[in-house]
């Protein structure tokens, strides 16, 4: 899988771009704040409909642009994409309007379009089309951050490949959100025990399908990136795992013994029970009946894979509690690589790559093995600020690009 052509107009500080991208490695590289890093998220936002710096989506847009006195700025990003079926052109529209108002005040609306091949579709529709791997130097937050940002990482790297799993997540979602309305409603005394179990119900066939699905997800790609980890960054000498923490049970559960209510427990009986979502949906119904009275006290449903967790066991150890620095990137590093080989495996394309200044801060056993996949790769676009740091062979099969305020060129 690749991109032949990348349309920019009006993204971050890109007022038009028209950029034909070659296979094999590409290097962005110059100062800071120039826009090598805009670049990926052009690309990654295109994937996966999400940005992953911006905290809302206006944000995307080019603040010149936003800031004009047009009633409608649009921005839009289009990529030409190949594989070994088909080509295809992705885009997304980001639209800004001016409403009229009394005074002199300016009201906006934002909204969002996603087209396939020219045609308007659901923005869940595009996901698949373009398939990434992106590495940022904040990936370690995967470690030391918070559950949601785990969940998320799950989330936007599965629907990438699993249609089936993106549609249960959303439609989870939207039923979660209407249970929980009707638990503050029944915590304010207002009446709601009719309709709950309609939503329970829903709720409780949904999130089966989820658990079971990230269940799988999680040991698939713990078991590949244990094999690069243990062969190809530590020599042998560490064992790392990825353990899948599901929200299936609730403190003092009457549901199972307490054997079974731990993490590992739970996550390798999920694994167990694969194919067998009938009896994960009764487990999950149990504990949403035992779990009721704290649910409508709280107004929120407080179990469920919307509580989901997942976490690194280096030599059985917390990574995030108890590893170095140097560990936990390294943890990283080997999780990347397991990505980009298990979406391989089940999707028969090697994805396109995105490397936002990861080179730097990798030691030489390391850079030379993350290079090793890049070589690999379809393709893959790196960003630098000094190109000085690879090697001249790399170099020599990379192409350079120039990023100076906005603008590209060749070198």
């Amino acid at each position: 899988m690749h991109i032949t052509h990348l349309s920019l107009t009006n993204f971050r500080n890109y007022g038009r771009l028209e950029l034909d991208l070659p296979q094999g490695p590409t290097l962005l590289y110059g100062n800071n704040a120039q826009g090598k890093t805009n670049l990926l998220e052009a690309i990654y936002y295109l994937a996966t409909t999400r940005s992953p710096h911006a905290d809302n989506d206006a944000q995307l847009l080019n603040w010149d642009a936003a800031q004009s006195e047009e009633p409608i700025v649009v921005g839009r990003l289009v990529a030409n994409v190949v594989t070994a079926q088909q080509t295809r052109q992705v885009e997304m529209r980001l639209i800004q309007e001016q409403k009229p108002t009394v005074a002199r005040l300016r009201n906006f609306s934002f909204r969002r379009e996603a087209l396939l091949d020219r045609r308007k579709v659901r923005l869940m529709d595009l996901l698949g089309a373009i398939q990434v791997v992106l590495f940022l130097p904040e990936d370690v937050q995967l470690l030391t951050g918070s559950p949601a940002n785990r969940r998320r990482y799950m989330d936007i790297t599965l629907c990438q490949i699993d249609p089936v799993y993106c549609r249960t997540l959303s439609n989870y979602n939207k039923v979660l959100e209407q249970r929980n309305a009707v638990l503050r409603q029944m915590a304010e005394g207002q009446p709601g025990r009719d309709i709950l179990p309609i939503y329970t119900e829903k709720l409780v066939d949904l999130g089966s399908t989820i658990f079971l699905r990230r269940a799988k997800f999680l040991a698939n790609l713990s078991r590949e990136t244990q094999r690069i980890h243990y062969e190809s960054l530590t020599e042998g000498r560490e064992s790392i795992r990825l353990l899948y923490l599901p929200r299936l049970s609730a403190k003092k559960s009457r549901l199972a013994p307490p054997s079974e209510q731990n993490p590992e427990a739970l996550s390798e009986w999920l694994e167990t029970h694969q194919g067998q979502s009938e009896i994960v949906s009764e487990r999950f119904a149990r504990l949403l009946h035992e779990t009721l009275a704290t649910d409508i006290a709280r107004g929120a449903t407080t179990v469920g894979p919307h509580r989901d967790d997942w976490s690194f066991q280096l030599n059985g150890r917390s990574l995030g509690s108890f590893g170095s620095r140097g560990q936990q990137r390294t943890a990283i590093l080997a999780l990347k690589m397991g990505e980009i080989n298990w979406m391989t495996a089940v999707t028969g394309e090697r994805p396109i790559l995105l490397l936002d200044e990861v080179v730097a801060e990798l030691d030489e056993l390391r850079r030379a093995a993350l290079l090793s996949y890049v070589s690999q790769a379809t393709q893959t676009i790196l960003t630098a600020t000094d190109p000085g740091m690879f090697t001249d062979e790399f170099l020599q099969t990379a192409t350079r690009m120039a990023v100076e305020n906005g603008r590209i060129n060749v070198m």
